[in-house]
């Protein structure tokens, strides 16, 4: 009988692999066998640490999702005021969200299943409000809902339009976004 091998991070390596094939070949192209052998782990293992791919996947864009939230809480949290928030943001916006291909993939791989499945749902929704609790620091929570929505939308639109907006019209928007009149007040409208 052959000695079980002591391997106390093949979890880890295996929802990281997990997470290096869905962003080369998408949840369509993901499969155990793929998985294992990116994570260099006998088959067998797989449904050991994991009942099924869902589970897996779960796991795999869980640890994704967190990442990005805790990349943003970060920021947010070094920001001493409301103008080092807004520039927080634009940087998160053309920076932090803009870093790799890899992460565009991932992100929007994840907005596909939650589009379609609850336990999905649940990471983006888990993802939102960690989001929006680090807008909160800086900014009132009727406007952060409106801000949080600008982010993913202005993220999105620059990862792939082929002429992004610039830094400053980000900016532009986010201090119109803040700074926007008090709930019941009147705009004034020009002739």
């Amino acid at each position: 009988m052959m000695a079980r091998r002591h391997d106390p991070e093949r979890r880890d390596r295996i929802i990281d692999a997990a997470i290096s094939c869905i962003a080369e070949d998408g949840v369509a192209g993901t499969s155990h066998r793929r998985v294992a052998a990116r994570a260099d782990v006998p088959l067998g293992s797989m449904t050991y640490h994991f009942a099924s791919m869902d589970d897996l996947l779960v796991e795999a864009f869980t640890r994704f999702a967190t990442s990005i939230a805790d990349t943003f809480e970060q920021r947010l949290a070094a920001s001493p005021d409301q103008d080092a928030a807004a520039e927080a943001v634009v940087a998160l916006i053309h920076g932090d969200l803009q870093r790799s291909q890899r992460e565009h993939v991932l992100t929007y791989e994840l907005y596909t299943l939650a589009a379609r499945r609850p336990a999905f749902r649940s990471i983006t929704q888990t993802w939102m409000r960690a989001s929006r609790r680090a807008l909160e620091r800086h900014f009132a929570p009727e406007t952060v809902r409106a801000l949080d929505a600008y982010i993913e939308g202005a993220a999105l639109h620059i990862a792939l339009d082929p002429d992004p907006q610039p830094p400053a019209a980000t900016r532009a928007a986010v201090d119109r976004l803040t700074r926007a009149p008090a709930r019941g007040a009147v705009a004034s409208v020009r002739p």
